[in-house]
């Protein structure tokens, strides 16, 4: 057995692109428009998982944009995505200048959780051992629910 993607349902494919190209990081890897289906896939890797998405296929982030509009409830009923990242500090910081809530800030400098703008809980683990707990995140409370 071979993991392959996590596929989520976005409501709008514009600010979810925005959101994991321009805010997360991501990379498009390849993208399918079905007019038959009316829905549009698109595949996304992070930036250190372009190469071995490249001979394997995965691991990947599908986003499955239906073209008739759905109301979608529950974005953590499947669980959260979880990637790791070089720095938890930076990122966060990245994040939140780009304008994302922190939902649950990196205290512990080891794990913060975000949000898509369909709702879709994000896990960000630290590489490797936990950085030193520093401010503003240290004291930062929990926003929302993560």
């Amino acid at each position: 057995m071979r993991y392959l993607h996590t596929m989520i349902r976005v409501a709008d494919l514009d600010a979810a692109l925005d959101f994991f190209l321009g805010k997360f990081g991501m990379v498009e890897i390849r993208r399918i428009d079905n007019e038959q289906g009316r829905f549009t896939l698109v595949y996304l890797a992070a930036d250190e998982d372009v190469a071995h998405s490249a001979d394997t296929g995965a691991p990947l982030l599908e986003l499955t944009h239906n073209w008739d509009p759905e109301t979608y409830t529950g974005g953590r009923n499947f669980g959260h995505l979880a990637y790791a990242v070089d720095d938890i500090h930076a990122t966060c910081e990245r994040l939140e200048k780009a304008g994302v809530v922190i939902n649950r800030p990196p205290r512990d400098g080891r794990m913060a959780f975000i949000r898509t703008p369909d709702g879709i809980s994000i896990e960000l683990l630290q590489k490797g051992e936990a950085l030193t707990p520093r401010e503003p995140w240290a004291s930062a409370a929990n926003v929302g629910n993560w």
